[in-house]
């Protein structure tokens, strides 16, 4: 069986002030970094054999400082990339409660069927492995969508540095 640790990402910088990063690299804040330290401790003695992360910087940042007592290496995937938000992008996210949805965003079936990927390179990659994967808020509620067969409604949001556990 392969063991899946989905992780979103420490704080960044634009979690902090509510801007919507879609797939722009952010950076981790100091919040964020301690998150991260946070959670690299607390697993410092699991056995885990991979480190995935999104390609991007912020995600790839968390990975790096949970992998350091394992000294391993992360291994980057733009499957895990958060979902593209298209000109919602950079916009502050109060203000786009009652707003009209542009054509641009990546679409629900798309992301879905990217987190359907998701789950199949880590089962094909790593089988039997125990595999430690920090994504994004959005995206990882897809993936756990798709593995629960829920709608993503239903799937509750992940804090930053949060931590959910699947059996692949």
């Amino acid at each position: 069986m392969t063991i899946l640790y989905l992780v979103r990402h420490g704080e960044t910088v634009d979690n902090a002030n509510q801007l919507m990063q879609g797939q722009t690299q952010g950076r981790l804040n100091e919040r964020g970094m301690e998150q991260a330290r946070r959670l690299r401790d607390q697993l410092a003695q699991e056995s885990i054999d991979v480190f995935v992360a999104s390609d991007l910087k912020r995600a790839v940042d968390t990975a790096r400082i949970l992998a350091e007592p394992h000294g391993l290496p992360v291994t980057v995937t733009p499957l895990l990339r958060e979902r593209d938000w298209g000109s919602f992008t950079g916009r502050y996210i109060p203000d786009l409660k009652d707003a009209v949805w542009p054509d641009d965003i990546e679409t629900l079936e798309a992301l879905l069927g990217r987190a359907g990927q998701f789950l199949e390179y880590v089962k094909a990659e790593f089988a039997g492995k125990r595999v430690l994967a920090v994504g994004h808020g959005i995206v990882n509620k897809a993936i756990q969508a798709v593995y629960y067969g829920k709608q993503m409604k239903e799937v509750e949001r992940m804090a930053n540095c949060e931590v959910r556990i699947l059996e692949l």
